[in-house]
C-alpha cells in the first residue's frame, strides 16, 4: 500500500523581495485558495478555542456556495476547547492532516492521528483539545443539519482513512478511486466528505456539471483541474471552492498521485425559498 501524505500549512509570511502575483482566483462560479496565500495575517480566532487560529477557506455566500463553511485549524500544544461548537443546528466533519487531536465525546476520548476523521452530528457534546507536545492541523467541515421528518439522524464515528480501502470507479482499472467514510445509501447523511485519488494519467473523463457544491482541499500530489471555462494547475496544500453546477473534470499527469478531500452536499429536497429565508 502507498505511504500516505496530507499537507499542511505552516504560515508565516513571504519576504519583501518576493513578486506580489499568484495563482489565487476568485470568479462567479469558483475560488482557488492556493496554499501560499494561507500566512499569518490572514488567520482567524474563534470564541472558547485557546491557543488557536484558523484559516477560513469557505463560508455560505449569497448566489455563490451557500451549505458550508471549512476551517483549517491550527492548535498549538496545551490549546483547544470545552465548547467548541456555538451553534446547535451544525453537524461536522474533523479530518487531521497534522499532529494529534484529543477528541471527547460523551466522555470517551479518541487520539486522532493524520488520516483521522470524525462524524459529529448536531447536538453532539465534544471537546477537542491538544495534549500533544507540537502544533495539531484539522479540517473541520460544518453544515446546518436538514433534518427529515421520519428519518432519525446519523450516529457519531470515529475512523481513520488507513483503514478504509477506497473504491475504484467503474471501468478505470483502479486508476480513479474514492475512500466513503458513509454509506451513500444511507439517507440519514445530508453531507459527504470523501477521499478521492487519481494514479498518475488518472481524469476525471467528462466535465462534470451537478447540483452538489464542493469544497476540495489538496492533500497530495498535483494535477490540472476544469473549473468552468479554466483549466488550472493546482497542488498540495491548495483549495477549491464550486458553487452548484460549475463544471468540473480532472487530468492528473503525475508523477505521484493526485488526491483531495472533498465535501458535497447530498440527499435532500432543493430549497425554494431564497437564502437565509
Amino acid at each position: 500500500m502507498h505511504e500516505r501524505s496530507y499537507f499542511a500549512p505552516a504560515g508565516g509570511l513571504p519576504p519583501q523581495s518576493q513578486i506580489m502575483t499568484g495563482r489565487a482566483v476568485f470568479t462567479e462560479a469558483y475560488a482557488v485558495i492556493p496554499k501560499g496565500v494561507m500566512r499569518d495575517i490572514v488567520t482567524s480566532a474563534l470564541p472558547h478555542w485557546g491557543a488557536t487560529r484558523l484559516w477560513v477557506l469557505s463560508r455560505p455566500l449569497s448566489g455563490f456556495a451557500e451549505t458550508f463553511s471549512q476551517y483549517l485549524m491550527e492548535v498549538q500544544p496545551g490549546g483547544g476547547s470545552d465548547r467548541p461548537e456555538t451553534d446547535p443546528d451544525a453537524e461536522a466533519v474533523l479530518f487531521v492532516v497534522d499532529g494529534e487531536l484529543t477528541l471527547t465525546i460523551a466522555g470517551k476520548s479518541h487520539t486522532m492521528e493524520p488520516g483521522g476523521y470524525a462524524y459529529l452530528p448536531a447536538g453532539a457534546g465534544w471537546t477537542a483539545h491538544n495534549r500533544s507536545g507540537s502544533p495539531v492541523r484539522f479540517h473541520w467541515i460544518r453544515k446546518a443539519y436538514e433534518a427529515v421528518d421520519g428519518i432519525g439522524k446519523p450516529e457519531t464515528f470515529v475512523v481513520n482513512e488507513r483503514d478504509i480501502a477506497p473504491v475504484p470507479m467503474p471501468g478505470t482499472n483502479g486508476v480513479w478511486a474514492t475512500t466513503r467514510f458513509v454509506d451513500p445509501a444511507d439517507i440519514r447523511h445530508d453531507m459527504h466528505v470523501t477521499i478521492v485519488t487519481f494514479e498518475p494519467g488518472g481524469v476525471i473523463p467528462f466535465e462534470e456539471t451537478h447540483v452538489m457544491e464542493h469544497g476540495l482541499y489538496v492533500l497530495e500530489g498535483k494535477a490540472v483541474y476544469k473549473l468552468n471555462r479554466d483549466w488550472v494547475e493546482v497542488e498540495a496544500g491548495d483549495y477549491m471552492w464550486l458553487r452548484a453546477f460549475c463544471p468540473q473534470a480532472c487530468y492528473a499527469g503525475g508523477p505521484g498521485r493526485f488526491r483531495y478531500l472533498l465535501y458535497k452536499d447530498v440527499n435532500r429536497h432543493m430549497k425554494l425559498k431564497p437564502f437565509g429565508q
